[in-house]
């Protein structure tokens, strides 16, 4: 972009599409993250390579089945499909299994997964706060993992 369109935005077009991800990949938004996905399966919702789930929701394939830390959701048929011999994961019909809200432009091929119930629940029984750093006022970094075995009063608020 030339300087005279950063100096004078008014003479930028407020309608001109940029793309969102390369031609051909999907787009995951899951918690503050969005993932590219270079290759997805064909059919009813999203299927993706089982080595892209740990990468989208922390979630990894074992034995005993799909695994978030201590959390195993037993696999089914539903949850796993093979076209033109190779695997996937689907990543909706898991969704649905565990009661995750999300919405698609499949037009635009990009999906929006809210928090995963199941997560939320164990975070509430275990009374742990998530990792995540915020900045003060003064510019200081203050982390979760700063204040581990003290208590906290963590207050929030917003304008909007």
């Amino acid at each position: 972009m030339s300087e005279a369109f950063m100096a004078y935005p008014d003479l930028r077009h407020p309608f001109e599409q940029t793309p969102i991800h390369p031609q051909g990949s999907t787009t995951v938004l899951y918690q503050g993250k969005v993932i590219t996905l270079s290759e997805t399966g064909d059919g009813d919702g999203l299927l993706i390579r089982p080595d892209d789930l740990p990468r989208i929701n922390g979630f990894e394939l074992k034995p005993e089945g799909a695994c978030y830390q201590d959390m195993c959701i037993p696999m089914n048929s539903d949850l796993l499909a093979e076209q033109d011999g190779k695997q996937w994961f689907n990543l909706t019909a898991f969704a649905d299994l565990l009661e995750q809200p999300y919405v698609a432009d499949e037009e635009a091929d990009v999906w929006s997964f809210a928090e995963i119930p199941a997560k939320r629940e164990s975070m509430m029984v275990d009374a742990m706060a998530p990792d995540f750093e915020v900045t003060d006022r003064k510019g200081n970094v203050i982390r979760m993992a700063d204040l581990k075995g003290k208590k906290a009063l963590i207050v929030t608020w917003s304008s909007w």
